[in-house]
């Protein structure tokens, strides 16, 4: 499914393409724990309304014409529901996420296990990392973060995996403890239009900002506010950007670049540190 669209004058092409998505229901969801500034156990979690989030986050996907596909979800894993961290899914192989605390560790078993069973190759890492929260894939090149969750050895170990080259980003803020909390793959240059990214550049430190200038030099530069709701915690199909209802200014700033920004609210599982990215894996062709 092709939108084409022309602002002043110029004629630019935005492809939105079918994708294919892991979710895992927030059954077991609540914030028990503190392994992010985000986190406060102190502070209650509404279990009804984190379920109804998640559900219209889902049925937001599949209207878009998208493939969703779900994982049973574990009693005592209340972060299982933030899929992006199973895994890094690329032409069938698979880099299974190793993590870093305990109170996640158990995830990386189920989500290999999910993998295997979808009869993809998975490669069990040695290395610590958090699958597509540090790994964020483009037609080209996969970005990778380190500096909190997961390991520089992990880029290169990935990159074997899934026979990709690895672009290593460091992370240097706290609150940004994964990459997808701090940049969003806009297009991934696989259709008509080149590929894009937006992202905040104090996350980054100063020569991981100079290397997204020098690969990126027009990407949209998110503002702190924005980054501050998670607003790059967005999914898009290479037209629909599935963001966070609060990023207000990034959604101006993606509608004036031809992209349809979709809204929606996960303000519970912001109590976690998570929003749309975190709670969808994709499964790359």
């Amino acid at each position: 499914m092709t939108v084409m669209e022309t602002v002043a004058g110029s004629r630019t092409s935005r492809e939105s393409r079918r994708r294919h998505y892991l979710m895992c229901p927030p059954t077991y969801f609540s914030v028990t724990y503190a392994i992010n500034p985000w986190m406060d156990p102190d502070v209650p979690v509404n279990h009804e309304l984190a379920g109804i989030q998640w559900d219209v986050l889902r049925h937001t996907y599949q209207s878009l014409g998208h493939t969703v596909d779900l994982i049973e979800p574990e009693l005592d894993l209340p972060d299982m529901v933030f899929a992006a961290n199973g895994g890094l899914v690329v032409g069938g192989r698979a880099y299974s996420a190793k993590f870093r605390y305990e109170q996640r560790q158990a995830e990386s078993r189920a989500y290999r296990n999910w993998l295997e069973r979808a009869e993809i190759t998975a490669v069990e890492p040695i290395e610590t990392n958090e699958g597509e929260g540090d790994f964020l894939t483009l037609g080209s090149m996969v970005f990778a973060g380190s500096g909190f969750r997961t390991s520089i050895a992990a880029h290169i170990e990935a990159a074997d995996a899934i026979d990709r080259p690895v672009v290593s980003l460091e992370l240097v803020d706290p609150r940004f403890y994964h990459l997808d909390t701090c940049l969003a793959v806009l297009d991934d240059g696989n259709g008509p239009a080149p590929a894009e990214i937006a992202y905040y550049p104090a996350a980054f430190s100063r020569h991981s900002q100079r290397t997204l200038r020098d690969l990126f030099p027009n990407a949209i530069i998110c503002s702190e506010y924005d980054a501050l709701v998670l607003g790059l915690n967005a999914v898009s199909d290479g037209h629909n950007v599935v963001l966070p209802s609060a990023a207000i200014g990034f959604g101006e700033q993606l509608r004036a670049r031809n992209y349809n920004p979709v809204p929606v609210n996960l303000g519970e599982l912001l109590k976690s540190g998570g929003s749309v990215k975190c709670c969808t894996l994709e499964l790359h062709a």
